[in-house]
């Protein structure tokens, strides 16, 4: 029996990993990431819960990562701490892992292996031929996956672009030679399936930003992705076009742009980058600025240059900053606040709300008809995408005649069996998302998100006692305190109610402190829970402390 047992990535954007399964052996298809949500506040990032790794370490035979972006490979540092396993990729890809790695203190330990499209390789029981695609990073492929039950095809995240500026084109012919062969199941990108048409072209990007280039007379300030070297190609020839200079700004971006001129996919002549601390030496109209910052992290380069905090870059009124990128949802009310800010300093701002100077890396639904149509799965299973997202992928595939007997819509943890060229769902296994703060990985659960919630929203009150440790009598206090609940001179009179509540629980309590201190403390917090609830419509975080002299 074959199993697919995806970990993460069916029900969120982001936390990809997919394990394939056969004969005592596990192949890990990725190890992604995904950013915190709103309701995790202080937490840092979110990776897989690898439980069921675990309970079958001795099955793992290797991982393979389809390309470099975080929500495929920023989970990799974790994964390697526990799994010491052949890591397999594409140049581009191990080379962005490495980066990674180095951070971790890692690198020494990872058995890394590098693949090129058009590979393949034995992974006993599995045969696995890497598919060219394109995507919004270079180095990306697909997988066909030759198993004792038959083929599997898994597109890793794709769209179709028939004329993309790095050449690298989605190979659909050898995709259709494996339709040909007889595909079992067909495992595809749904990011996408809720837009109807086809991909905008990276040459139509160009056209658009050439417009900018004509007419700009002052510095060209170009945020983008640093994954996306393609898009930064494309800048750079424009620059070199109109003989300005090139600066990058950010480390990541910096590091990225060092890795694709090494390896081949960043071309420009060494002479026409210049440092951030000479760009004094150029005239405005001869500058152009490639820089991280595009969704309004706080710390990126472009962020810096907005709030004056950068060493070497302002930002100045005729400066016109393009944001190449689309607004991720969760980023949208930082990328207004720079984009305010940029106006409020006499900049003026190109972002996609108001110009075509981005497209996305993922297949809309013209081409994931595509995709089903040449590849002609037995059955069909979509990845990479919310709830809605895999349903619509399905509604898709419903409307193009596919049998619904014939669709699966999995979710993480889902054990997807094939035997006998029949396919079924057959239970869960452990699955989850482990949240990382800090240096703390999955030391933050439920509990600790709801106080740091309720410390966000209503704020913390914290009641002191000072109680002698012989009698149990109270020798100071209570002193009450808080912290973002109420300001104390204006509301004093709320928290002086407290305390003379708490001078009733005291009386109330028969029994020597230092006895009934458990029960104390959370009648101290039911009651003024309450009572602030009743006073004031507010749930602070209540902190009774007993302090034994």
């Amino acid at each position: 029996m074959l199993k697919v047992i995806p970990l993460g990535g069916l029900g969120e954007i982001g936390l990809n990993m997919m394990l394939f399964e056969y004969d005592e052996r596990i192949l890990v298809v990725d190890a992604g990431l995904m950013f915190p949500e709103d309701f995790m506040p202080g937490v840092d990032l979110v990776i897989p819960d690898f439980q069921y790794l675990r309970e079958n370490k001795e099955k793992l035979s290797a991982i393979i990562l389809t390309h470099g972006h975080e929500d495929h490979i920023g989970a990799m540092p974790f994964f390697l701490r526990e799994f010491n396993i052949p890591i397999f990729g594409t140049k581009f890809t191990l080379e962005l892992l490495k980066e990674k790695l180095k951070e971790h203190g890692l690198l020494d330990k990872a058995n890394l292996n590098t693949i090129a499209a058009g590979q393949a390789i034995s992974i006993d029981p599995f045969c696995v031929e890497f598919i060219k695609v394109n995507h919004s990073i270079v180095d990306g492929v697909g997988l066909a996956l030759e198993t004792p039950e038959g083929i599997l095809i898994h597109s890793g995240d794709f769209k179709i672009d028939p004329t993309p500026v790095d050449g690298q084109i989605t190979d659909l012919i050898r995709f259709a030679h494996f339709g040909q062969k007889g595909v079992l199941a067909l495992l595809s990108d749904s990011t996408n399936a809720e837009k109807e048409g086809f991909t905008l072209s990276e040459k139509e990007v160009k056209k658009t930003l050439e417009d900018f280039f004509q007419t700009c007379k002052g510095r060209i300030i170009v945020a983008i992705f640093a994954s996306n070297i393609s898009r930064i190609q494309q800048v750079i020839a424009l620059a070199l076009k109109y003989s300005r200079k090139i600066l990058f700004s950010g480390k990541s971006m910096l590091t990225n742009v060092q890795i694709a001129k090494r390896e081949g996919f960043l071309h420009f002549p060494d002479q026409e980058e210049i440092e951030e601390k000479r760009i004094d030496e150029y005239p405005d109209d001869k500058i152009v600025i490639i820089t991280t910052g595009s969704q309004g992290e706080p710390m990126s380069a472009l962020a810096r240059m907005v709030q004056g905090t950068h060493r070497n870059i302002q930002i100045k009124k005729g400066d016109t900053v393009i944001l190449s990128s689309r607004f991720i949802p969760g980023n949208e009310r930082a990328i207004t606040t720079v984009i305010n800010s940029l106006y409020k300093q006499g900049a003026e701002v190109v972002y996609e709300k108001v110009s075509e100077i981005h497209t996305s890396g993922h297949a809309k639904r013209e081409e994931l008809k595509l995709l089903l149509g040449i590849v002609q799965p037995k059955y069909f299973i979509p990845i990479h995408g919310e709830v809605r997202h895999l349903v619509k992928h399905l509604q898709l595939a419903t409307d193009m005649g596919f049998p619904e007997d014939r669709l699966l819509l999995a979710t993480n943890g889902a054990v997807i069996c094939f035997e006998n060229q029949t396919a079924r769902l057959d239970g869960h296994v452990p699955t989850g998302r482990i949240l990382v703060d800090g240096k703390g990985v999955g030391d933050i659960g439920d509990a600790v998100l709801k106080d740091r919630r309720r410390l966000s929203e209503d704020g913390v009150v914290i009641v002191l006692l000072a109680v002698h440790q012989e009698t149990g009598t109270i020798v100071y206090g209570p002193d009450i305190i808080s912290r973002g609940f109420v300001f104390e001179e204006q509301a004093r009179y709320i928290l002086d109610d407290a305390k003379s509540l708490v001078l009733e629980i005291l009386e109330q309590t028969e029994a020597p402190l230092d006895q009934g201190e458990p029960f104390l403390k959370t009648e101290i917090e039911r009651r003024l829970k309450k009572f602030f609830y009743n006073v004031i419509e507010r749930r602070p975080l209540i902190l009774p402390l007993l302090i034994h002299v």
